[in-house]
């Protein structure tokens, strides 16, 4: 009985993976509506205190928009990693990440229907300090809320795992996406100001809905993962699957010790990761700051055109994620990833290309629908594998301080791009245009960088496949 128990295959609990999921289905809903709705209103907000028409100046503040948007950035890529480390240590009747996701939900929940809200009356001040709350809030759940998948997953489950709850995520930002079709942002704003320049009367609840929506679906989410996912129980329960996990796990060290510091090879593993996933997030941040006032200011289509482009890159995304797991089975995660980075590589040259060959003319070009939908199949590939590549260079008490060092990574990028961006487009011959050529020079930069992170493909692991993997654990 004793071999059986050590030689059985590694078997996900799919029920329970999507339940986790849930986690990452708020988290998604409302990072989409935060980075789909914000930079236009910040644009139109600086373009009214400067005077500017947005029309014809929008150019002239995204280094503001960029600004506003990396200031957040800096204050999660500071708090993601303590959030991390605080949860590793923490001990309640709940677990250890739970209190911090339920905590952060609630006030994440209550603070984002007020950035619309503050916008709507021409509060700039407003704006940004209800973004800052939503941030910090929004931080203190989301480094606890990804390490809690790693926390109760053996680390061979751990990219079907991840594909699992990126398709709940993107669900997530399928409804956000959803709701802004339904809700024109570019419309709204195309009702600034009347003939004597005050501002006139506007549909609050165009811009309010979303908001509100995305905020009870966070509380809901939260609220089924906390019914449903028992932390303590299943530790517990999950302890000899997990230790068996560390004996084939994908790294050149093996971690034995929970308490051992990181060996050199290890190490240099995870600096070549975190470098690599610094630019990816860097062309991947750019596109979707910026995506919004892309659409509105140099295609000069409706935002409801954009949101279309975002469930077309999403079903791509859905197709990765339930791939990526099987592909990184059979060739090893490092190659899965450098195959998901030269897809969306590929996708951007021809954006670039088709951009300066193709004029515009006020409708949303096929091309770019076609671009997102190679973009997000080759990101997935790379996002469900990268984390549990970080996460498997660690023992179980350090997942949340590693899931702080994925995130201090991407949020690093996410706190220079937007700023770097913003400010080339101050550049005379640098204008909307040489968007995909930005991102396709940064994913250039990744995909060399990763080709240095060395290839582990342990002997063959026995993971458990069709019906049988649906089968509930004893």
């Amino acid at each position: 009985m004793e071999k059986q128990a050590t030689t059985a295959p590694f078997r996900l609990n799919v029920k329970r993976t999507m339940l986790i999921g849930f986690a990452f289905f708020g988290i998604l809903l409302m990072w989409q509506i935060y980075d789909s709705w914000c930079p236009p209103f910040l644009s139109q907000l600086f373009c009214d205190a400067f005077g500017l028409d947005p029309t014809a100046d929008s150019e002239k503040v995204q280094y503001l928009v960029g600004i506003m948007m990396a200031l957040d950035n800096v204050a999660a890529l500071i708090l993601m990693p303590i959030f991390g480390k605080l949860s590793d240590k923490t001990h309640t009747k709940i677990g250890k990440r739970m209190p911090f996701i339920l905590i952060g939900t609630f006030l994440c929940a209550v603070a984002l229907p007020f950035i619309p809200l503050f916008f709507h009356f021409n509060q700039l001040v407003g704006v940004i300090v209800t973004m800052a709350i939503v941030v910090v809030s929004g931080m203190m759940y989301r480094n606890p809320a990804v390490a809690l998948m790693p926390d109760i997953t053996p680390k061979p489950l751990r990219s079907k795992a991840n594909g699992i709850i990126n398709i709940m995520g993107y669900v997530g930002g399928l409804v956000a996406t959803v709701v802004g079709i339904v809700f024109v942002l570019s419309d709204y704003l195309g009702t600034g100001k009347n003939g004597t320049g005050t501002w006139a009367y506007r549909n609050i609840w165009v811009i309010e809905i979303p908001f509100l929506v995305a905020s009870v679906l966070m509380v809901v989410s939260a609220v089924v993962l906390a019914c449903t996912i028992k932390e303590n129980k299943l530790a517990a329960e999950l302890k000899d699957e997990l230790d068996r996990g560390e004996q084939v796990a994908e790294i050149e060290d093996k971690i034995l010790d929970d308490d051992a510091p990181m060996t050199k090879a290890n190490r240099i593993m995870l600096i070549f990761i975190l470098v690599a996933e610094f630019f990816w997030f860097m062309s991947e941040n750019a596109i979707g700051t910026f995506m919004s006032n892309y659409t509105i200011y140099y295609l000069q289509c409706s935002t409801a055109s954009n949101m279309v482009n975002v469930i077309v890159g999403g079903v791509g995304s859905v197709v990765g994620f339930v791939l990526g797991g099987i592909i990184a089975g059979k060739i090893g995660r490092k190659w899965t990833v450098s195959m998901g980075l030269g897809i969306a590589f590929l996708s951007y040259i021809a954006w670039a290309i088709c951009t300066f060959t193709v004029p515009v003319t006020g409708t949303f070009p096929v091309y770019i629908y076609v671009v997102s939908l190679f973009r997000g199949f080759g990101m997935s590939l790379v996002h469900i594998n990268s984390f549990p590549m970080v996460v498997e260079l660690c023992s179980k008490k350090k997942i949340g301080a590693f899931t702080g060092y994925y995130y201090a990574s991407s949020m690093s990028a996410q706190t220079i791009t937007p700023i770097a961006l913003g400010s080339l487009l101050l550049l005379p011959h640098f204008s909307w245009e040489y968007l995909p050529v930005y991102a396709l020079t940064c994913l250039g930069i990744s995909f060399l960088v990763f080709l240095f992170v060395k290839n582990v493909k342990t002997r063959k692991t026995k993971i458990a496949k069709g019906l049988e993997s649906f089968a509930e654990e004893d």
